[in-house]
């Protein structure tokens, strides 16, 4: 009787998205807040958003006062609001995005739901996406990726509801909107799976849909008005910074030395996706065979035609990759379907993949209780040890029950990550930026600009300190000894610049604050 009931529980549509979104919510807002913002983009949102929240411009956007010309709004405002509720804090300036990534675990089931044929494949496709690392980890950051992948699953979602009921065409023109006054062109490049896939999928004649047309209008007359009144306001700065610089000069350059192979993306794949990526030859292997479906058609569409874009472009990002995780989750969704209602064995390769998991699960335990000895990670460690030690033996006696012990396991596994003090990995790339904010704080009076012989600049620290931080090399910051200035030096640079004439205020982090008092 209690399995009958269990059973029933889960076949309610409304009680499976009801778990599906609380395990996503969960996992995505728990110790949101725990470490503080990394550079650049959540620097960049968090301060911006301030300057929203203090002076109530919603239209215009600053960076510390001055234009920001960067990206659209649409995020920058919901952080604001984030900001009326709860204050200023790294909980309330991760809120918006996490939440809306969160969102798009349920919204990919019921996506799965209209391209699959049974309800499992959908069960299993959003179980993935659940428990994919970089959708968990970017997804919490105050960054725009996550959001953009949830306005996507949206768009397709609607885009295939309107089959069967033509109203439904207005959610994708509103989803298609949502990205382009978040993240600009990418919604040229996120439009053009859509539109081939509804051409492949034999779906012209949603062309003629009038409700397709009204959504496209609804979703995107506020970004036809938002970008007229920054040019109207900036003129040819706009268009040079934002179209220009940010976006299609991307497309053909390296920008900010962030050139990589044309592999790079798929190498992205292989470190970032374990244990799924084990599953994806399978999935993509099968959408080719039944490429007739609209699952498959989908999957091979959206992949060929985003990871093709992504691997030609000049500049090379981690995160752009990220709309491409929906489609890897449905694609090894319906394979781990087949693998269920298969009966037969499964292959000694995959026994020996999970029991190297395990290995090297083991040894990173080894390797955080000598070097990193969080309590949380060496739990962490031994839970994914355990997690594939089960796995294997299951699939060595081929129990199809080694599915759902590896999502749960996983799931469990990146819950104790992310409580941790690493899940934000970069923070430890170079110094802390807290205590140095502090120090600006005390010293230097607001909108004051500092200048530092830090390699590059740090939104991060801009954020914390309230202050714009602006790098100089060593002839900049000699010539400023002339003038009163606040000065942010390393060591070498404070020894190598000599500035008798200048007060030092305190140091942090391996940095002097000083004031340079030129002689009157």
């Amino acid at each position: 009787m209690p399995l009958r009931k269990f059973y029933n529980f889960f076949n309610s549509e409304f009680h499976l998205l009801l778990v599906l979104s609380i395990a996503a919510l969960f996992l995505w807002l728990i110790a949101l807040g725990n470490l503080p913002l990394r550079d650049w983009d959540e620097g960049y949102y968090g301060v911006v958003a301030r300057d929203v929240f203090r002076t109530g411009n919603w239209i215009y956007l600053t960076y510390l006062d001055k234009p920001f010309l960067l990206k659209p709004p649409l995020m920058m405002w919901l952080i604001a609001i984030s900001y009326h509720w709860g204050g200023l804090n790294e909980f309330t300036t991760r809120l918006p995005g996490a939440f809306l990534t969160a969102c798009g675990v349920p919204l990919l089931y019921l996506l799965g739901r209209e391209v699959f044929s049974n309800r499992l494949s959908a069960i299993f496709s959003s179980g993935v996406y659940l428990t994919l690392l970089p959708i968990v980890r970017h997804g919490r950051l105050a960054m725009l990726d996550g959001a953009i992948n949830t306005f996507f699953i949206l768009a397709l979602w609607c885009l295939l509801k309107a089959r069967h009921d033509c109203k439904w065409a207005i959610g994708f023109g509103i989803g298609m909107g949502a990205i382009a006054l978040t993240k600009g062109i990418l919604v040229l490049a996120l439009g053009a799976i859509a539109g081939l896939f509804i051409l492949v999928n034999k779906q012209a004649k949603l062309l003629l849909n009038p409700y397709l047309w009204l959504g496209i209008l609804l979703g995107f007359l506020p970004v036809l008005t938002w970008y007229l009144t920054q040019i109207q306001q900036y003129g040819n700065l706009f268009i040079k910074v934002h179209f220009q610089s940010q976006s299609f000069d991307r497309l053909s350059t390296s920008l900010d030395g962030h050139q990589r192979e044309v592999w790079y993306y798929f190498i992205e794949l292989v470190k970032y996706t374990i244990p799924w990526l084990l599953f994806l030859p399978g999935g993509l292997s099968l959408a080719w065979q039944q490429r007739a479906q609209s699952w498959s058609l989908l999957v091979l569409t959206a992949s060929i035609l985003y990871m093709g874009t992504i691997s030609i472009m000049g500049t090379k990002l981690p995160w752009y990759i990220m709309p491409i995780y929906p489609f890897f989750a449905l694609a090894i969704g319906v394979y781990l379907e087949q693998l269920w209602q298969n009966e037969k064995k499964y292959s000694k390769s995959l026994f020996g993949f999970f029991i190297f998991l395990a290995i090297a699960a083991l040894g990173s335990c080894v390797y955080f209780i000598l070097s990193d000895p969080q309590p949380v990670l060496i739990v962490m460690s031994i839970v994914l040890m355990l997690t594939m030690i089960l796995t294997a033996w299951k699939v060595q006696n081929s129990d199809r029950n080694f599915i759902p012990i590896l999502f749960v396991g996983f799931y469990i596994t990146l819950l104790l990550f992310v409580t941790s003090k690493s899940w934000v990995w970069e923070l430890n790339e170079t110094f802390p930026v807290k205590h140095v904010a502090n120090l600006i704080q005390t010293h230097v009076p607001p909108k004051t600009e500092i200048y530092t012989s830090f390699a590059y600049e740090r939104p991060s620290l801009d954020f914390y300190s309230d202050r714009r931080v602006t790098v100089k090399d060593l002839t900049s910051l000699q010539q400023l000894k002339s003038k009163k200035a606040y000065l942010l030096l390393d060591k070498a640079a404070l020894e190598t610049l000599q500035l008798p004439n200048s007060l030092s205020l305190g140091t942090a982090e391996g940095f002097t604050l000083l004031v340079s008092q030129p002689n009157s």
